[in-house]
């Protein structure tokens, strides 16, 4: 059976390509995939250990058995610290390229009967390990990240006693000193917010696949990301547990 797989940040890296289309027997894993490109790949087995994987847009584990057409992708730790047109966007979540119109975001939410609207924007500093940063650009996969955020939105909905909430993340080239991540959350009263607020920022930039690559003056790396929390499968360590055999 064929499977597309994706690479994203530092994989596309060292993969020298952003997909690919390989060839499994059936009843497959994903652990497969990942020993194939350990094999094709050998500075893979580097990173393995803090991989994470998914199938169609859902993150899961190596022994997760795959079928003919899936798309697969393989995720480094995240960092997200188009046109308007063609921006991806769902009911509290927003995926775009063009400049975060801020102050637009957080009146388009509030209401009335809000006594609270807190803001958290990411903004793009001068300067990582003291190196002067010359402008980032983030990548993301895009669809499953807008999934992702959504979920996010759902979930402070649900946890936080609060009205409504806007999640905005841009991709591309970013300057010094401009927005990359916004979060608008509203609520009647303060303390909501701030809690909200507070976890839904911690958890995207642990969760929703994005990435961010920091341009220097003497060159650029992929920023390291940090862990994928432990409700995430590891792509390392299981994964010859349900590897089919060949």
């Amino acid at each position: 059976m064929q499977v597309r797989v994706l690479f994203f940040g530092v994989l596309k890296d060292l993969a020298g390509k952003a997909s690919d289309s390989i060839s499994l027997p059936e009843n497959a894993t994903l652990g497969d995939v990942l020993s194939h490109y350990e094999e094709v790949i050998p500075r893979l087995t580097e990173t393995a250990s803090s991989l994470a994987m998914s199938v169609n847009q859902e993150y899961a584990g190596p022994a997760t058995r795959l079928r003919p057409g899936d798309e697969v992708a393989l995720l480094p730790p995240v960092s997200g610290g188009v046109d308007a047109d063609a921006a991806r966007r769902s009911q509290h979540a927003a995926i775009i390229r063009e400049r975060i119109e801020t102050v637009s975001i957080i009146e388009g939410i509030k209401r009335p009967e809000d006594g609270a609207a807190v803001v958290f924007e990411g903004i793009v500093r001068n300067h990582t390990r003291g190196r002067r940063t010359l402008y980032l650009d983030y990548e993301a996969y895009e669809e499953m990240a807008l999934k992702q955020m959504e979920e996010l939105a759902a979930r402070a909905l649900a946890e936080f006693k609060i009205r409504d909430v806007a999640i905005v993340h841009r991709l591309g080239r970013l300057e010094i000193g401009e927005t990359s991540v916004l979060i608008a959350v509203a609520s009647a009263h303060r303390a909501a917010s701030f809690e909200a607020c507070r976890w839904l920022i911690d958890t995207l930039k642990r969760t929703v696949p994005i990435w961010k690559k920091e341009h220097f003056e003497d060159g650029a790396v992929w920023a390291d990301g940090e862990p994928f929390p432990g409700e995430i499968p590891a792509a390392q360590g299981t994964h010859s547990e349900g590897r089919a055999s060949k």
